[in-house]
């Protein structure tokens, strides 16, 4: 039997988007330049509210006094389920559980893989052999069914043939002749006769990233990606000529890849300074060119009194890519917290990790390894809750669920719990 609506939706969710973006846009801007005056002056306009902002302890004190103690209690209830059900998916976290969170009450979770995935390979200026590697064997481990690959074609020849290999070698089933943002709009829309892909993922040039930036939502994506970095961590018993070799050797990804150095020696900070220019000298001309650019607009080196400050300063900037050399690197390993991928002693560089040593080069830029990080098996497969539960069970979950609906002032909410009380011959 053919699917067959009985209604259809003259509308879908995504109807009002333009309009609210242009407004959404116009708010940020406004906060962005006049910051705390705009959210007060707006919440007066929107809110009509003209009381403190931050709200008091005092004032958080008097509203648990004056909170009637049955809504405190629905509260509770609610509080105690989650945090239990958040709880077992902590200790269970990447695989399939279910936790009997109270009497009669049941949930859990399953890790399935998104259908189709898009894998992104930049092919500008070099031929990103690596990248390949990364996204579609990463896609193809997490069991996604469908993984379209696409590059930017040369004259003649399409796109690079190393490419081609190493994507269908890893598991690609398509390869897509494609780059910039039609590759991203193509892999996005089910072009070509191609499944439409769930999730973007990959590096590229500012055109790609802004695609991807546009289009999320409609697909999901890997991350915001901006320009790699580098950032390397050193003390008095590092190699400067090693530190200096490593900023360079990041810098030549382009011309506004930034490459960092927070440091407690000033003898370390005047040799890299004196050394980075230099080795840029002896490149081939392409990296050069771009090695030369990045060192100049983006490159910074940051003295410090103490390794706590080389750690504080480091996890604000939140690096792509963080090397530590330094005497105390087991510290530096607990102690830091924001980065990418962290490259512990001198053994070991972040060329290594871009490679082949095995973990992915396809990380957060921008500072955005403060909330996420890089590619893994993880971003292609949805972690989806469910829950079951016993007819008994409702006696306390469907009481609780109609009172805090009703306290929200969602009365259609608080029904679906009313019509189970009744039918299963329990009162409210």
């Amino acid at each position: 039997m053919a699917i067959k609506y009985l209604k259809k939706s003259p509308k879908t969710p995504s109807t009002d988007d333009s309009k609210t973006n242009e407004i959404v846009k116009g708010l940020l801007k406004e906060i962005e330049i006049s910051k705390e005056e705009a959210c007060i002056d707006l919440t007066k306009k929107f809110d009509n509210y003209d009381g403190e902002i931050v709200v008091s302890k005092e004032r958080m004190e008097q509203i648990s006094k004056e909170l009637d103690q049955k809504t405190k209690d629905d509260i509770q209830f609610s509080h105690e389920r989650v945090k239990k059900f958040a709880e077992a998916q902590l200790k269970n976290y990447g695989q399939d559980f279910e936790v009997e969170l109270s009497p009669g009450l049941y949930a859990g979770q399953k890790l399935i893989p998104v259908n189709t995935a898009g894998c992104y390979i930049p092919g500008g200026r070099y031929a990103h052999i690596a990248s390949a590697v990364m996204s579609v064997t990463t896609a193809k481990v997490a069991g996604v069914k469908n993984i379209i690959a696409c590059s930017p074609p040369k004259k003649d020849t399409g796109a690079h043939p190393a490419i081609i290999y190493t994507a269908n070698l890893c598991g690609a089933d398509v390869f897509l002749n494609l780059g910039g943002v039609p590759g991203i709009a193509a892999m996005t829309n089910g072009l070509f006769k191609n499944p439409p892909a769930d999730i973007l993922v990959g590096p590229g040039n500012q055109f790609v990233a802004e695609a991807k930036r546009i289009l999320f939502g409609k697909v999901g994506i890997d991350l915001f990606a901006g320009p790699t970095e580098i950032a390397v961590i050193a003390d008095d018993d590092a190699d400067s000529e090693m530190v200096a070799v490593d900023l360079v050797g990041q810098a030549e990804h382009g011309y506004n890849s930034p490459a960092w150095l927070y440091t407690t020696s000033k003898r370390l900070a005047d040799e890299v300074m004196k050394r980075v220019p230099e080795l840029i000298a002896e490149l081939p001309e392409l990296p050069r060119k771009s090695a030369e650019a990045a060192w100049r607009d983006y490159g910074e080196v940051i003295l410090c009194d103490t390794d706590e400050e080389m750690a504080t300063i480091s996890d604000e900037y939140a690096p792509e890519h963080l090397e530590v050399q330094t005497k105390n690197l087991d510290w530096f390993h607990k102690r830091l917290k924001n980065y990418g991928s962290l490259f512990i002693g001198e053994e070991t560089t972040v060329a290594y990790g871009d490679k082949c040593s095995g973990t992915n080069h396809i990380l957060p830029t921008k500072g955005a390894g403060r909330y996420t990080g890089g590619l893994f098996v993880g971003k292609f497969i949805k972690t989806l809750s469910f829950q079951r539960m016993t007819k008994e069970s409702t006696k306390s979950v469907g009481a609780a669920c109609a009172r805090i609906s009703r306290y929200e002032g969602m009365e259609a909410h608080a029904r679906t719990g009313d019509i189970r009380l009744r039918k299963y011959g329990f009162s409210n």
